[in-house]
């Protein structure tokens, strides 16, 4: 790993089909928005071959050129693929986007890599979100390795910044986070600042320069040396704690030299095991440059430090109605068994899909079966379809380079799965199988929604399906209560990306409307009401009066509808008749349009007549009845009631209970969670929380993560009742 010999290929570029997994290195790269992961990709295209001097590939454009929005917005929103080959081996690097809003784009990404990188900015830090990142990593003994970018900052300080990472992510073992290299820095400049223009190798004792554009190698000088040791031989502590040979640890200590190949070796498989992580530093190529500083060492170790797919146990695999199916690890003369973790539509081939391959060999122009299942609450439905595979791609920039056939543990493109959804599996025609889904951040913050013109109506549901089709973190809603088309999202910029999307890729435009919450209306007391329908204006006339009495029910209760009546004054056939119109009038409200929930309705008396009486005379009579009682009584407005977790960093705990008792909300208890953490519960009104994914990002400083759920309806407070009252008559 850049300390064995220089045994890179030169340009080879061009990513190819895959022929076994054990050449196949998938590889996500992670860090906050700005960090410089996508410039970093390019960095290492280039020193691959894949493009040219001037950073584009071959066929025009860059290869971060993916979305028309990262380039209007200038950042990425999105996972894409950069295929690249390097002594023989095939990277499928991974690039996700960096701003929380997107941590779907980033969990997809995870779910089709092995391995990850996360870069970090020398003059930036490391942010709570990245540090929640590595947790997920961890938790699944995910392989990771740090790349520290920005190294050309006036204030980048490698040595402080490898500490930082070391505090952030050793937290069981600060030794097990150390750097391979140590930055070789060149003359001062005019502001005093010494650029990195090399790296030294602490196992290797090496010099890797590439100022000249190019990666030459030789030997430190004397003066160097006193310098390396201390870091050479904390690395070399690391590797050995780690390793497998319970002897080399005494051996070392006994004061024999380890061989630098053993070191390596070890490194490797400690570093393929997810028990090691080193830490390295990469700066992009100066103009005209073929190699990026570091890019030789990061492939070297994504190649011979990574695991290959065959190492990973894939996701958990069942026949599709749940049985569970075992399944050789990343065999390709296996069952077909692959997932879709990118969805996208290009304007000229339609539907395309990023697959990762788990097991089999998918080939074009073969039938396959798409099972997609367990999103039914986000718009998704189930289902079960076959359907015939497009070509097969690997994508670049915006460039598709086509594909004979994709192996278990690789990654392609998918033309025209037209029925295909992010998440879905693909299996083979005659046996078809559903893998285990990976966890989906629930989309918290609410857009409300409705089409600008008639034109747009007509657009809208289409537009809409393709839509979370695309982004399975989107949940699309069609309120029956507030009558309001909802898409909810995982913040504002997953809102305007949304927006952008519906306007320019699918040709709808959408007007935001304010979000309403469900509210209710129930009886503060006991009261009476008497319902008249009678008309008589020539012709087959209407009759018909009850009389009812209502009274309040606890919470939870719903309408109860009861029959008192006696003598007949109600004709049997037309007691469900009354019921009818009271159950009708209470889901439209009494007072302000909401509907009417926990009262017991009771039938007293009323009168029929033989001719004019008729079911819908009877149904009438029973709203005026409910109508004229609830016009004698107050009205208590009811709000939804959320249970709110907030997982918070204890730093914040103060503010976050401060905040939830400034929207009324009642903290019902706080527990530790491990690792600095604490959970508070609270109950709140969901009106007071239409924005809290927003809010609270910005008062935790994105360290945050909440849950919500449905607890019941209450009643609101008289002066916020009342306002919603002058609103609904000022808009009747």
């Amino acid at each position: 790993m850049g300390d064995k010999a220089n045994a890179h290929p030169g340009a080879a570029g061009r990513a190819t089909a895959a022929d076994h997994p054990a050449s196949v290195r998938n590889v996500v790269l992670v860090g906050h928005s700005g960090s410089g992961k996508t410039t970093l990709v390019e960095a290492l295209a280039l020193t691959a071959g894949a493009v040219n001097r001037a950073g584009r590939v071959e066929d025009g454009g860059t290869v971060s050129d993916y979305d028309e929005i990262e380039h209007r917005q200038h950042r990425s929103v999105q996972l894409s693929l950069v295929p690249v080959e390097w002594g023989g081996y095939k990277i499928n690097i991974l690039d996700t986007p960096g701003y929380a809003d997107f941590v779907g784009e980033l969990r997809a990404g995870l779910r089709a890599a092995d391995a990850a990188l996360f870069v970090v900015s020398a003059s930036d830090g490391v942010d709570g979100s990245t540090r929640m990142v590595w947790e997920e990593c961890a938790a699944v003994g995910m392989p990771r390795a740090i790349v520290v970018t920005h190294l050309e900052s006036a204030r980048a300080d490698f040595d402080a910044m490898t500490r930082t990472c070391a505090e952030a992510f050793g937290a069981d073992d600060p030794d097990a986070v150390l750097p391979l290299y140590l930055p070789l820095h060149g003359a001062p400049g005019p502001d005093g600042h010494a650029p990195v223009t090399g790296l030294t190798g602490l196992l290797s004792r090496k010099l890797f320069d590439y100022s000249s554009g190019e990666r030459e190698e030789s030997v430190p000088g004397p003066d160097l040396l006193p310098g390396l040791e201390g870091a050479r031989n904390r690395l070399i502590e690391g590797i050995i704690a780690e390793s497998e040979d319970e002897t080399l640890m005494d051996r070392y200590l006994g004061g024999e030299e380890i061989d630098v190949k053993t070191l390596v070796d070890d490194l490797e498989r400690a570093v393929a095991r997810g028990t090691f992580f080193p830490v390295l530093a990469a700066a992009p190529a100066a103009e005209g440059a073929r190699q990026g500083l570091g890019t030789v060492e990061l492939l070297e170790l994504v190649t011979g430090g990574f695991p290959t797919p065959l190492e990973r146990a894939a996701p958990g695999v069942t026949t599709v109605d749940g049985r569970p199916r075992e399944l050789k690890p990343c065999d390709p003369d296996g069952p077909l068994v692959a997932e879709v973790v990118k969805t996208a539509s290009d304007p000229y081939v339609g539907r395309v899909s990023l697959v990762r391959v788990f097991s089999g060999t998918l080939r074009p122009d073969e039938t396959v079966h798409v099972s997609g299942h367990g999103l039914a609450d986000r718009g998704h439905e189930d289902h079960d379809v076959d359907e015939r595979v497009g070509a097969l791609s690997a994508p670049f920039g915006k460039q598709q380079r086509t594909l004979t056939h994709c192996i278990a543990g690789d990654l392609a493109c998918v033309a025209k799965l037209n029925r295909a959804e992010t998440g879905d599996t693909i299996s083979a025609k005659d046996d078809p199988l559903l893998m285990e889904p990976w966890v989906m951040p629930d989309p918290l913050l609410p857009l409300a929604i409705q089409a600008h013109s008639k034109a747009d109506e007509d657009k809208l549901s289409q537009g809409l399906a393709r839509l979370v089709a695309e982004d399975p973190t989107m949940r699309l809603e069609h309120n029956q209560d507030t009558h309001q088309v909802v898409l909810w999202c995982l913040g504002e910029a997953h809102a305007d990306v949304a927006l952008e999307r519906l306007r320019n890729r699918y040709g709808v435009q959408v007007d935001v409307v304010p979000h309403k919450v469900s509210l209710r209306e129930t009886f503060g007391g006991r009261s009476a009401g008497r319902g008249r329908h009678v008309k008589q204006s020539g012709g087959h006339g209407q009759f018909a009066i009850c009389a009812i009495e209502v009274e309040p029910l606890p919470g939870g209760s719903g309408i109860e509808f009861v029959d008192k009546v006696v003598g007949g004054a109600v004709p049997r056939q037309f007691i469900p008749s009354v019921e009818k119109g009271v159950r009708a009038q209470a889901v439209k409200g009494v007072v302000a349009g909401y509907p009417l929930i926990d009262v017991r309705i009771t039938l007293l008396d009323g009168k029929a007549h033989s001719v004019d009486s008729s079911d819908a005379a009877f149904q009438t009579a029973g709203a005026l009845a409910l109508r004229e009682a609830a016009a004698d009584v107050k009205i208590h407005l009811l709000e939804p009631v959320a249970e709110v977790t907030v997982l918070v960093g204890d730093d914040y705990v103060g503010s976050v209970m401060s905040d939830l008792s400034g929207r009324r909300g009642r903290v019902v208890g706080t527990e530790q969670a491990g690792g600095g953490r604490t959970l508070v519960r609270a109950e709140v009104p969901e009106i007071e929380i239409d924005r809290y994914a927003v809010d609270l990002r910005s008062l935790s400083h994105g360290t945050a993560r909440f849950d919500r759920r449905y607890a019941r309806h209450e009643p609101m407070p008289p002066q916020i009742a009342e306002k919603v009252r002058e609103q609904a008559e000022g808009a009747a």
